[in-house]
């Protein structure tokens, strides 16, 4: 790693782009969402707007036919007394309706606040009290329960609409719930169906009304709510306007050259920020189609058979694609196994060259190449679905290099880009030709780049946050003088003007002999290893670096299957000793790693353990969006970290656990704790194992 750059060249920008290729001239692209769709439905009517599956059969909808769908949604939730500047909670996994209602929301002036499908009733209590939504559409069953569940603390839910009817038969009109102290709460019960039949009688009444509504909407009015992670306390609600949502969908669109005839699968929470932009905004920018899968259960298969050309997920999407790949291949056949490990050495030879200057290249190694793509390459991306896709996108997190290099290596092209919630997830993204491992790509167009003095990324765009809801100081604070917004990342910017995001600026520290320790990176590296799901390192302020690990249980549970090892469940199969040997031996690889790199040397790992449980969101271990919350973990097993940084190889702790049906349990282990070898600083040690999926 480098040192911050100098102060001459701490800034740096990138143009804003005036058209889109393929789709509208700019000037005709609407300013807010509603209008976008009219655009569309007016423009490419016949064209496939969006996709679902439905018990095996894919149902299409034009654009024609979901703006009607949206019309009969807006125009039933005003017969309902939906008004201008309300807030509608929209619950549930990826559905047409869902994204509908978000649509039609909008379309009265409203503001749709998407929120977490499986977080639990007191989360959405929380999320309804703090951002005061009086209207809710849920997809089923489960959500409407948890809705109903906290009916007392939210006494201003007065409508609840569900997509879904399976299981609802026998739930009445009005619900009315009694909480524990005593409050009452009602609200009306109605099917998205009805709802859209109330709405076709309305709009036949009031022909104009929904064309009105939409005509005095405004690009500066805010489109949506979304909650932040709440990695450090409670999550925060950002306001994002149309023109910022947009505007952030224009430049993705611009630089991906996307257009109608584009497709995406949209598996993602809506109520991330990553959905909003990729499934929402470019999708309405640019007129692709987006495909909603049956179930979160069937996205790979689903997947395979739509053949996107565009898709988007967060690193741990494609570790965990790439370990079924290291699973189903070490299972595989001899010749198989040979075949794949002598195409796969060429792959991370020239696959990346191949794929971003192929001319560059020798014609022998491109025919081996080819070869290779016949044989390997080409049908292992039509078993991951990724045999159309043209730009593939992660972000959301962190991404180990080598996970990078093996997707680009086969032939995906698969890219980087940065940004938050705050920024629309736009800051920084990688165009062809400029792709680079350890970078997240120049500024995305409109973006200024600033460093701090601190080391902090600084970020100026018209994409930035409209306000955190009702808390004005911190959206005050959220910005300099200047208009840079405070992203809270440590990073720097290289000679070709590429950013390289190093850790969380409040995460980054020092060891107790001065050593630079950043855990984020550290355990980006620990994760690309197939059998580590999930770690979390310590160190800041220590004399050196210590562990908690996740296994991954699928893959561990595999390999320990092939080998004959029983095992009862997670805890028994993370405390096995063969197991401590498997994460011992990518830990050491990881050292081995960090040691060519000078800067952060100092940073291996010297004792680690398997934790007997996995880290878990309902158990405040983790976000919804999956980030450690560190302070929280390192307070929960304060008696683990004792330990690690002491002389004892060995800790009883007892654990209190959330099951999945709300009941709390708890689970006694005794946690071993191992040592591991550390290297001189950039020496590497032949003898240390290889990655299984380099």
């Amino acid at each position: 790693m480098q040192g911050f750059a100098p102060a001459a060249a701490r800034e740096h920008a990138t143009d804003a782009t005036d058209t889109l290729p393929g789709v509208v001239p700019d000037t005709a692209i609407p300013d807010t969402f509603p209008r976008l769709l009219r655009l569309h439905a007016r423009v490419r009517p016949a064209l496939p707007a969006i996709r679902e599956k439905d018990l095996g059969i894919w149902q299409t909808w034009t654009w024609a036919q979901v703006e009607e769908e949206v019309r009969a949604l807006a125009c039933g939730l005003a017969a309902r007394g939906f008004r201008r500047g309300d807030r509608l909670a929209v619950i549930g996994d990826n559905r047409p309706r869902l994204y509908w209602a978000m649509l039609a929301a909008q379309s009265l002036g409203g503001v749709p606040v998407p929120l977490y499908q499986d977080a639990v009733a007191q989360e959405m209590a929380y999320a309804f009290a703090d951002a005061g939504m009086t209207f809710a559409l849920a997809e089923n069953q489960e959500q409407v329960d948890k809705l109903l569940e906290i009916l007392p603390e939210c006494p201003q839910l007065s409508l609840i609409a569900f997509d879904d009817p399976r299981g609802m038969r026998h739930y009445g009109e009005t619900q009315g719930m009694r909480g524990k102290q005593g409050t009452q709460g009602t609200a009306r019960l109605i099917s998205c169906e009805r709802l859209q039949e109330e709405g076709r009688s309305f709009h036949a009444e009031h022909p104009e009304f929904f064309a009105t509504e939409i005509g005095a909407g405004d690009g500066g009015d805010v489109a949506v709510m979304l909650y932040t992670s709440g990695t450090t306390g409670q999550p925060k609600a950002v306001c994002q306007t149309h023109r910022a949502l947009i505007a952030a969908g224009k430049g993705g669109a611009a630089v991906d050259r996307l257009g109608p005839g584009d497709e995406v699968l949209s598996y993602l929470p809506p109520a991330w920020v990553g959905d909003n932009l990729f499934s929402y905004a470019q999708a309405l920018v640019a007129g692709f189609t987006i495909n909603c899968p049956e179930s979160p259960e069937t996205v790979t298969g689903d997947m395979h058979e739509i053949g996107p050309t565009y898709y988007f997920a967060p690193p741990r999407v494609f570790e965990n694609l790439l370990t079924q790949v290291t699973i189903r291949m070490e299972d595989a056949g001899w010749v198989k196994r040979k075949l794949f490990a002598h195409f796969m050495a060429l792959a991370r030879r020239c696959g990346t060259d191949i794929l971003d200057r192929p001319a560059a290249v020798p014609l022998p190694t491109r025919l081996h190449y080819a070869l290779g793509d016949l044989l390997i390459y080409g049908p292992l991306r039509n078993t991951l679905g990724m045999s159309r896709i043209r730009v593939a996108i992660t972000a959301g997190a962190a991404i180990g290099p080598d996970l990078f290099r093996f997707y680009r290596s086969i032939g995906v092209n698969l890219k980087q880009f940065y940004g938050s919630t705050e920024t629309c997830a736009y800051g920084c993204m990688q165009p062809d030709g400029q792709v680079k491992f350890d970078t997240v790509g120049p500024p995305s167009p409109g973006v200024t780049l600033r460093i701090a003095e601190n080391g902090e990324v600084l970020l100026k765009s018209p994409t930035l946050l409209h306000s955190y809801y009702n808390r004005p100081e911190e959206t005050a604070a959220a910005r300099n003088r200047d208009g840079y917004f405070h992203t809270g990342d440590a990073g720097l910017i290289d000679a070709d003007g590429h950013l390289k995001i190093i850790d969380r600026a409040k995460d980054v520290g020092k060891l107790g002999d001065g050593s630079l320790f950043a855990p984020n990176y550290i355990e980006n590296k620990l994760k690309f290893f197939p059998y580590i799901k999930e770690a979390v390192a310590f160190g800041d302020g220590r004399k050196q670096v210590c562990a908690f690990v996740n296994i991954d249980l699928p893959a561990v549970g595999d390999w320990a299957e092939r080998r004959g090892l029983g095992y009862a469940g997670y805890t028994d199969l993370a405390g096995r000793p063969e197991v401590y040997d498997l994460v011992r031996q990518c830990v050491e690889q990881a050292n081995a790693e960090l040691a060519a790199d000078a800067t952060l040397a100092g940073a291996q790992v010297h004792r680690f353990l398997v934790l007997h449980k996995e880290l878990d969101p309902d158990d405040d271990e983790l976000t919804r969006t999956r980030k450690v919350r560190r302070k929280f973990i390192a307070e929960k097993y304060r008696l683990l970290v004792e330990a690690l940084y002491s002389e004892k190889n060995e800790q009883r702790i007892t654990t209190q656990v959330k099951f999945e049906d709300g009941r709390s349990g708890e689970i006694t282990a005794d946690v071993r704790i191992r040592e591991a070898k550390v290297f001189p600083a950039g020496e590497v040690d032949s003898q240390t194992i290889s990655r299984k999926a380099a």
